[in-house]
């Protein structure tokens, strides 16, 4: 809108007035600016703005203006995620899937199938045995159709009611493994959050020592595919120290004794000690401050932890069968008789184990579990006996990146064709077809931009080649392959290409 000359008698419109009132507005929304340029017309000195002229186009703007300032002042939500929960970029997740996928390779090679349950349950299913501090961490509300839900906080206790509502379709012993997202509304902090993702395998419906074995092996297993360097998993039996607190006395306080000897890590000797004064007496205290802490080779400790708890029984006698099955599968090294590992949650009822890193002990435990002798005696009358163990990802992979050993993973492609014609993309689409028939993640572009541009693109999307086709044949004439690490162009023939790359990424 321009006013080269104020008519006489236009000011009593107050339209000077309204365009400097709402200046500010005309800056920040272009829609105004754009609307005043269309209005197209012109007061010049000697002529009048026919009657009526502004009224319209007047209570327009205003109409405008109003819509403006809703627009203007309504609250922009800010983006953010609430604490101890996380997004996770391309880097991060394609780090995420490697790991799983070395994971599960492990669990598919001892012969472990995968399930998946749903992220909701009952909070009933969920609490019917956790009790205690699980019921302080849980996340749990009613939903739209009134019902008492819960987010689940493990993997173990869906899996029993799994178990116990499929058990005519599963073959006994069942070994499964299952990667997914746990909630647990825990203080956050290095390596722990709140939503995070935990890899289960458990075996069920077999009592066996050696399928305790068999889980600590394929602990060790799993953690070396992940390279997580040397590691030492700590062993214990829930048996021996209830037989301890029975001969003490205090056995009518077993949960509240095993969740203050479980936090001695956090918490400290002194504050442990002070617990369990008030929980069980001096006398129950120092003898199981006593046993806890109990230190040697395996068969030492279990021959103090066995006298302690009032001699031989089944406990102590598959301790050692475990640790003769770890000695003769030559895995005996990396694992300890550890009496302070008890595990807090009240479904372990037998063998009971915890890893640390070597290199890293203040991260904590990577992966843990336990005998279960009859979780599923809350969903069925049949009892059956599992032992399983959970390696914390989110964990692990702070652990790695602490100590230097993330693997390397790139997102994106590893190698870029060029578009120098976008009217052949369905010819740079049949030729990546032949990289990625051969193993080579290849990505197309689709719009046709400088090479220059193009080269950038691909780099920060880590590529290490980019394919530039023949302008006017992409798929029987040579190209060129660039290497964008090395700044360097060769004309090569498709196969040729593809020998290439594949060497350069595995390093040959």
């Amino acid at each position: 809108m321009r006013i080269e000359r104020t008519h006489k008698g236009f000011a009593d419109l107050s339209l000077t007035a309204w365009v400097r009132r709402h200046v500010y507005l005309e800056e920040r929304f272009a829609f105004i600016s754009g609307f005043v340029k269309r209005a197209d017309f012109s007061v010049s000195n000697s002529e009048s703005p026919p009657d009526g002229y502004f009224a319209p186009h007047t209570r327009l703007l205003l109409d405008r203006d109003s819509a403006v300032q809703h627009t203007c002042f309504m609250a922009i939500i800010a983006p953010r995620v609430l604490k101890g929960f996380r997004d996770f970029l391309p880097g991060q997740e394609a780090l995420r899937r490697v790991l799983t996928a070395r994971f599960e390779a492990v669990f598919r090679a001892y012969g472990f199938a995968p399930i998946d349950t749903p992220a909701l349950e009952l909070a009933e299913i969920l609490l019917g045995k956790g009790g205690g501090e699980t019921e302080k961490q849980i996340y749990r509300f009613t939903d739209n159709g009134g019902r008492d839900v819960a987010l689940r906080f493990d993997l173990t206790v869906p899996f029993a009611r799994f178990v116990a509502l499929h058990r005519d379709e599963l073959p006994m012993p069942f070994k499964r493994y299952h990667i997914a997202k746990v909630w647990r509304g825990e203080n956050t902090q290095h390596g722990r959050y709140r939503e995070f993702t935990q890899c289960d395998f458990d075996s069920i419906g077999i009592s066996s020592a050696a399928a305790d074995a068999e889980i600590l092996l394929m602990m060790r297993a799993a953690l070396a595919a992940a390279g997580a360097g040397q590691t030492t998993i700590l062993v214990n039996h829930r048996g021996l120290f209830n037989r301890l607190l029975m001969r003490c006395g205090v056995s009518g306080k077993l949960a509240e004794i095993l969740r203050a000897v479980d936090k001695i890590e956090k918490i400290g000797r002194d504050e442990v000690k002070q617990t369990l004064i008030s929980l069980a007496g001096e006398a129950a205290a120092a003898a199981i401050l006593q046993f806890i802490e109990l230190d040697g080779p395996w068969d030492s400790v279990l021959a103090a932890m066995t006298e302690a708890a009032g001699g031989p029984e089944n406990d102590s006698e598959r301790l050692a069968a475990i640790a003769q099955f770890l000695r003769d599968a030559g895995a005996d090294g990396s694992f300890r008789l550890a009496p302070s590992i008890t595990r807090g949650l009240d479904y372990y009822t037998g063998i009971v184990f915890e890893t640390v890193l070597d290199d890293l002990p203040s991260i904590g435990s990577i992966c843990s579990g336990g005998r279960y002798d009859n979780l599923t005696g809350l969903y069925s009358k049949e009892t059956l006996s599992g032992v399983g163990a959970s390696i914390g990802l989110d964990r692990l992979i702070a652990a790695l990146e602490s100590l230097g050993r993330l693997p390397a993973c790139n997102p994106f492609a590893e190698c870029t064709i060029i578009c120098v014609n976008e009217t052949h993309f369905g010819l740079y689409e049949q030729l990546a077809s032949h990289f990625r028939a051969e193993g080579i993640n290849c990505e197309v572009f689709c719009e046709t931009k400088k090479l220059t541009a193009q080269f950038i693109q691909a780099e920060k999307r880590g590529a290490r080649f980019a394919v530039i086709p023949d302008a006017e044949n992409p798929l029987e004439k040579p190209f060129t392959l660039r290497s964008l690490l090395e700044r360097t162009d060769t004309e090569v023939s498709l196969p040729q290409a593809i020998k290439l790359i594949t060497c350069a990424l595995s390093g040959v």
